[in-house]
């Protein structure tokens, strides 16, 4: 089969570019393994706000006399919260199903090798193309620490599709995927202790916020062991008891059930990748110009392959212009506002460079920070809680980065980030009429 553009992978960058080039009139073949929408969608992003939504509201019910109403006896359904996240996952790749199908791309249901930059084998059959997108997706990455051979753990995966809720739960790693099943299994009784490596939760993350949320679930219950190396796992009784070291000494815990969520891996076996001879960057990863091409031309790579951010959002702006650029439209990629957020509640959410980045480069900067509470709308909605927006400015006043903490971050960063990739000064943005009340005010209010 002689195809224009041949795509392996159907995960956000995959099926964003297979539906652009369908749209443009290309013919284009999808290539997936398992399931259309790969990790996001299947067992991710999607499925993990599922189950955070339904905690939620759990919170929120719990807590309703604050807002004068009441809601006696209020109780949670852990089988049917994953049935609905199962229902709310079909749903969405059907969707994206029927959109490919409706833009002319065929999806092939195996798993592809390259042969060359021209043609793709996959179930037996050979697919001649003239320009091939990698969209290969990351793995999680489990560390060789001593006795994990003689412990059941969890990974995400696990963790989605659990229906008996543990009393205890161990979490190796407070990145974004370890804080938000913290902050899940937290919210629906289960006693938690998170175990980070570092010397604060969210690395990447605007460092006064990761503190000020770590604090808030340490409040909540939580225990949270920093700068804590895991040294070994053994069981006992049932459960696991993972010894760990940190600057004060050797300690260890002992939880029902164990979550391995110390990060992601770019997949780069199995795919024939190495017969293309890809020039790498200085980590191993795939490298690629600004039109998301690598080395070889009419071969593009997008998504976590290219290991820069691993996020759903910045793999589907990289498929778009790996398809602006086979089809001859000026688009380059910019990783200037590519917006960090973790859906625990409160979340937090962040944009552009944090003091941390700024500071490592040497540039001078400035900050802009005010409670959440000078948004009226903020205050009306989260009683007897608060939050915080800070902005950095550069020396002229452009904005650099925002972070936000509190409810709902997620929803309102992106007016941030629109300002910090068209380099808007503060008195630029502050023109701009922000609808009353909404919470996005505080940007308003904070420069």
């Amino acid at each position: 089969m002689n195809c224009q553009i041949a795509i392996i992978g159907g995960g956000p960058a995959g099926y964003t570019a297979a539906e652009a080039a369908g749209k443009a009139g290309l013919s284009v073949v999808l290539f997936e393994k398992q399931h259309v929408g790969g990790v996001c969608l299947n067992e991710g992003c999607i499925p993990t706000k599922t189950l955070l939504y339904a905690a939620k509201i759990y919170d929120s019910a719990r807590h309703a006399a604050k807002y004068a109403v009441g809601a006696a006896e209020v109780s949670f359904d852990l089988p049917k919260i994953i049935a609905r996240k199962q229902k709310v996952v079909r749903k969405l790749v059907l969707g994206i199903k029927n959109r490919l199908t409706a833009h002319g791309v065929t999806i092939v249901q195996g798993e592809a090798v390259v042969s060359d930059k021209n043609h793709v084998q996959c179930a037996g059959q050979t697919y001649t193309c003239e320009h091939l997108i990698l969209c290969t997706g990351s793995d999680t990455f489990v560390p060789p620490i001593a006795g994990i051979d003689q412990v059941p753990y969890w990974t995400h995966r696990n963790a989605l599709d659990n229906k008996e809720l543990p009393a205890s739960l161990a979490i190796i790693g407070g990145g974004v995927i370890g804080m938000e099943f913290a902050s899940f299994f937290n919210s629906l009784g289960t006693k938690v202790t998170v175990i980070e490596m570092m010397d604060e939760i969210l690395g990447g993350m605007d460092r006064e916020l990761s503190a000020l949320l770590r604090a808030e679930y340490t409040k909540r219950g939580i225990d949270f062991l920093l700068g804590a190396k895991v040294t070994a796992l053994s069981p006992e009784e049932g459960k696991a008891r993972v010894s760990y070291e940190q600057a004060e000494g050797a300690g260890s815990v002992v939880a029902e059930k164990l979550l391995m969520s110390v990060g992601r891996r770019p997949v780069t076996q199995g795919f024939g990748l190495e017969h293309l001879d890809l020039k790498k960057t200085e980590r191993g990863n795939i490298a690629v110009d600004c039109h998301m091409q690598t080395s070889l031309p009419g071969v593009y790579a997008c998504g976590d392959l290219t290991g820069y951010s691993l996020l759903a959002h910045t793999a589907v702006r990289e498929a778009e212009v790996a398809v602006h650029h086979i089809l001859g439209i000026d688009d380059v990629m910019s990783y200037r506002a590519v917006p960090g957020v973790v859906y625990t509640n409160p979340e937090i959410a962040g944009v552009g460079e944090t003091e941390e980045s700024l500071q490592r480069q040497g540039i001078e900067y400035r900050i802009r920070q005010l409670p959440m509470s000078y948004s009226g709308r903020f205050v009306a909605e989260n009683e007897g809680v608060n939050g915080v927006c800070k902005l950095l400015l550069a020396a002229d006043d452009t904005l650099l980065g925002a972070h936000l903490l509190g409810n709902p971050a997620s929803e309102i960063i992106t007016l941030a980030g629109m300002a910090v990739e068209l380099r808007l000064k503060a008195s630029d943005w502050k023109k701009m009429i922000f609808p009353h009340p909404t919470v996005c005010e505080i940007f308003k209010e904070t420069i």
